[in-house]
């Protein structure tokens, strides 16, 4: 009898859904302050330097921008599909959509090094001949923009790497229908990483 009672004690998992996921809306607020501080930085430059601020926004690939908002909405959604895959007890399913989130992922950094790389064979990034030689207010556009849209960036590339640390545990039966409270957060901090973008988009792209 005794032996049962370790044997239980040693096969019990301690559990504490609803503390981890206020700590993953903790952790996401302290990132919506650091992105807040730069959305403030832009609102008040933007405001000093409106009609510069436009034309540097014509230098911008509006096409590629709005492909890239479509991409990370639908990693959004496949995001969604795999966490409700999992509560269906479809394994498979959830496996198939996290591997689609990947690949979203994917494309949108392949098309945001495309982006890049053309602006930067115009001349056009932080301390070139090309970019001094523009007012203050252009010069500060595009420093903001290179800054914001590679953290953004960095953050997809870490969002990246911890849902393939989940697809390995979804493999493996450490994230299962009734336990896949790792699966959701990990969504949560996806959807951050959208909803920044979101934001990004219309603010670089769409004021020209």
């Amino acid at each position: 009898m005794e032996a049962n009672n370790i044997s239980e004690h040693v096969t019990h998992r301690h559990r504490d859904d609803v503390g981890a996921k206020l700590g993953m809306w903790l952790f996401l607020f302290t990132e919506l302050l650091l992105f807040g501080g730069m959305f403030l930085a832009y609102a008040v430059y933007r405001m000093k330097y409106p009609q510069q601020f436009h034309i540097s926004a014509m230098e911008m690939n509006t096409t590629m921008g709005t492909l890239n908002t479509i991409i990370l909405l639908t990693s959004s959604l496949t995001m969604v599909l795999s966490i409700a895959a999992m509560q269906k007890r479809n394994k498979f399913l959830s496996i198939i959509f996290l591997l689609s989130t990947l690949f979203l992922g994917t494309l949108f950094l392949i098309n945001k090094y495309f982006e890049w790389s053309h602006e930067i064979s115009k001349g056009i990034y932080p301390g070139s001949e090309v970019l001094l030689s523009k007012q203050n207010g252009e010069i500060l556009y595009f420093g903001l923009y290179y800054a914001m849209t590679g953290l953004h960036g960095l953050h997809v590339i870490i969002g990246m790497i911890v849902l393939v640390f989940m697809l390995v545990f979804v493999i493996n039966d450490n994230i299962k229908w009734d336990d896949y409270v790792k699966l959701e957060n990990a969504g949560l901090y996806w959807h951050l990483v959208d909803i920044i973008w979101i934001f990004l988009f219309p603010l670089f792209y769409l004021i020209q």
